[in-house]
């Protein structure tokens, strides 16, 4: 499922996206489970500047239903491990809701920038976007700024309920680099390094914008004094296919 064209554009864009990682049936069981699971319907809520809610819904543990299989599965995690060129162990899982016409935006951050003070020592860390339904411009899809992974981390503080990165090194590097709308199918799945900056536009249209986060940290990467996400153990594979989940 990686190929050497994916490897290339991580190194370089700090991001890579692989299409169609996750069939048509397989995201017809995703959305299934976003729309009646009790794991969304407990998400909580996180503002952006202008007030508007987004619903993310965490655990550092394998939950015992669809999304806790997904992230044991071989096509994200040995996907992560062939990117990041190391074993990994699981950090933590997200689902990510943007509600149609309600959903706000995010900060340009980078995620190590808050990962950071749980204490890996080093930015080693990836995590994988998959696509439950369409994410475009006008239902607030993730942007990404190409390359800004080489930049190290930035400092963060909060921005409304968020936790953004120093705007006016953003608005700086936004004059330099690229900014990519990642434009993602049901199934698709993105991976991208934990000091790319990202951000998101909030959710103008009539459709819902959902996606599930798997991140991971490398092996070899143990938080340093704190006990940080999950437990930095070797992760016990499932099976590539989620008929055997059902």
């Amino acid at each position: 499922m990686i190929t050497s064209a994916h490897r290339h554009a991580y190194e370089r864009d700090g991001f890579a996206i692989v299409e169609q990682a996750f069939t048509a049936e397989e995201v017809v069981l995703l959305d299934q489970a976003a729309r009646t699971q009790e794991r969304i319907k407990e998400a909580h809520s996180t503002l952006d500047k202008e007030g508007r809610e987004s619903k993310i819904s965490i655990t550092t543990e394998f939950s015992d239903d669809v999304w806790g299989y997904v992230s044991r599965m071989p096509r994200v995690v040995r996907g992560a491990e062939i990117l990041l060129g190391e074993s990994v162990y699981h950090w933590h899982s997200k689902i990510m809701v943007k509600e149609a016409r309600q959903g706000g935006a995010w900060e340009w951050h980078q995620d190590y920038g808050y990962w950071y003070r749980d204490d890996p020592p080093f930015p080693q860390m990836i995590s994988a976007m998959i696509a439950v339904t369409e994410a475009d411009r006008k239902n607030g899809c993730l942007r990404v700024l190409r390359g800004s992974h080489r930049c190290g981390r930035l400092d963060h503080g909060k921005i409304g309920s968020q936790t953004g990165a120093d705007p006016e090194r953003v608005e700086a590097l936004l004059k330099r680099l690229q900014v990519v709308d990642c434009v993602l199918r049901p199934g698709d799945m993105l991976f991208f390094h934990c000091n790319l900056l990202h951000a998101s536009e909030p959710n103008v249209s009539d459709r819902p914008r959902t996606s599930y986060i798997c991140c991971y940290n490398a092996l070899n990467n143990p938080p340093l004094t704190k006990p940080g996400h999950g437990p930095c153990v070797p992760l016990e594979l499932v099976a590539d296919n989620l008929d055997t989940w059902k």
